[in-house]
């Protein structure tokens, strides 16, 4: 029996994979849906409200590493379920701060079901050097993708 060709020889092997990872991560969130109501990246919106409260919507779209619009949305209806306060900045009229509602520090505090209680389990079977050389190749693979996409722009002008 051959052995399977090497990610490095065949990148499609890795991509193969990063698309089924992505395919398990749109399934989970969907999941997320039906148990608590909100997708996986409004889980993270709410986690990352819960641990830096009076968080503004740009510095939520930096934490996340999101478009301010995809925030915007996610900030929407997180108002609108009532997970999340979205208040005028007391210094900037411009600015809006997030807290999370009684019933979005509860959704905070859910761990069952959830991507990162999966996310979890996974890491605590991997040894750190195993996650410290998963994260480069994340890493590596978005700094490549962001060169790519800045140097095969097409021409706007032509």
């Amino acid at each position: 029996m051959t052995a399977p060709p090497s990610p490095r020889d065949d990148p499609l092997v890795f991509l193969r994979l990063l698309w089924s990872l992505d395919h398990a991560l749109q399934a989970a969130s969907k999941r997320m849906l039906s148990l608590y109501g909100v997708t996986g990246p409004q889980r993270f919106a709410i986690r990352f409200i819960g641990r830096t409260p009076g968080i503004g919507a740009g510095g939520l779209a930096e934490a996340l590493q999101d478009h301010p619009s995809t925030i915007t949305g996610i900030l929407k209806r997180l108002v609108d379920r009532g997970l999340v306060h979205r208040r005028v900045h007391p210094g900037d009229r411009r600015k809006v701060v997030l807290t999370l509602t009684e019933a979005g520090r509860h959704l905070e505090t859910t761990v069952v079901g959830t991507v990162e209680a999966s996310m979890r389990k996974a890491l605590d079977r991997l040894s750190e050097d195993d996650i410290r050389a998963a994260y480069r190749v994340g890493e590596m693979l978005l700094q490549v993708l962001a060169e790519d996409a800045r140097s095969l722009r097409p021409d706007r002008k032509g």
